[in-house]
């Protein structure tokens, strides 16, 4: 079967097209704003509303097809920045209509997971979820993946991208990006707050920290750019390390699957690399083709979606901002258990077999 991909809730605007499980076409445009602004829904609306069509155009003839020859329409329900959302979403409905489709909306966090899955041809590991919107260690268990730790404030890529900002550097193309670069030349480590709760983070007062101290920080030449990047993404790494390798530890998991945009950062891959060696575990992960929001990993899970529940009801195909990732019934997969007994020892969650119910956390953005 043939599934196309249209990805639209963040800035990377994206299209694919899969058959089966051959990747036929993966084509993306970025919204870049200038130096020391972020992109806000309206404009990147505009954005993906002016370059969707080439975009669609360019996939279909990358794939050497026509919207005839697709079997269903997959598009990103959320979670996401509603503008950008809903403008990718109407031009999948009026293909899915004009064409007669089925078609599938898609949750942006499951189209990650699954990309990856596909692509490292890893079986059950522990997920590592990073990206502008999301932070979250996941699980399967019972047909749903299951949050086990996630930030109680500002999604790591965001938290990444504020700090760019206040460093006034290039968002091409990405602020994460360039502060992975300048961090290869830092030389002296900066100590910053470091704040893991249970099985939780938080990224807020570590970026609040930095604000307050930059400008002292630069103007005295204590410490450089460099620096500040190297001692910045050093932290929250070790933030990400820590919960993860608490979740291996819990589950007795010999697996880590890395997902989401901040995922294709070089030294988060060597930090994740060094604890699975010392573990004698795996780390699977991929790059910037794959990592990064595109089209095809909407493809990938809508399809998998579609052949096992069929497509989305019409009425069901409106965006839903808070789209949780342990919302979906995940139809496609074996029903299993994570543990016999399994119990998450934490004051204010838990989790059971019985129920696969994970605490919601209701300061989370997303």
């Amino acid at each position: 079967m043939i599934s196309i991909g249209f990805e639209g809730s963040a800035n990377k605007l994206g299209i694919g097209i899969i058959r089966d499980n051959e990747i036929m076409s993966n084509v993306r445009h970025t919204y870049i704003t200038p130096p020391g602004e972020g992109f806000l829904p309206r404009e990147t609306a505009i954005h993906h509303r002016n370059h969707v069509l080439r975009v669609l155009r360019e996939a279909l003839t990358d794939a050497k097809l026509t919207l005839n020859d697709v079997d269903v329409i997959c598009f990103t329900r959320g979670p996401g920045m509603g503008a950008p959302l809903t403008i990718v979403a109407l031009v999948a409905r009026t293909i899915a209509k004009m064409y007669k489709k089925p078609i599938v909306g898609v949750n942006h966090c499951i189209g990650h997971i699954e990309m990856g899955r596909l692509i490292t041809k890893s079986d059950n590991p522990i997920i590592l979820y990073v990206s502008g919107g999301n932070t979250q260690v996941i699980a399967y268990s019972e047909r749903r993946y299951c949050i086990f730790g996630e930030t109680i404030d500002i999604a790591i890529g965001n938290c990444l991208d504020r700090f760019g900002r206040l460093l006034k550097l290039t968002n091409d193309p990405s602020p994460g990006y360039n502060i992975e670069q300048l961090a290869k030349k830092g030389k002296k480590f900066l100590k910053l707050p470091y704040v893991v709760k249970g099985m939780d983070v938080s990224f807020s007062g570590i970026l609040t920290y930095v604000q307050e101290r930059l400008q002292k920080w630069l103007k005295s030449g204590e410490f450089t750019k460099e620096d500040l990047c190297f001692s910045f993404q050093e932290t929250l790494f070790s933030m990400l390390i820590e919960i993860t390798e608490r979740a291996m530890a819990y589950l007795g998991s010999k697996n880590v699957l890395i997902v989401g945009g901040v995922g294709c950062n070089k030294r988060l891959q060597d930090m994740m690399r060094i604890m699975c060696e010392e573990r004698g575990a795996i780390l699977y992960a991929t790059d910037e083709r794959f990592c990064i929001d595109n089209g095809v990993m909407i493809a990938v899970a809508g399809l998998l979606q579609y052949k096992t529940s069929g497509a989305t009801m019409w009425k069901d195909t409106e965006c839903e901002q808070r789209y949780r990732t342990d919302d979906v019934l995940v139809t496609w997969r074996e029903s299993h258990s994570i543990n016999e007994n399994c119990e998450l020892v934490d004051k204010q969650s838990t989790y059971t077999n019985e129920d696969c119910k994970i605490r919601k956390s209701e300061t989370n953005v997303n």
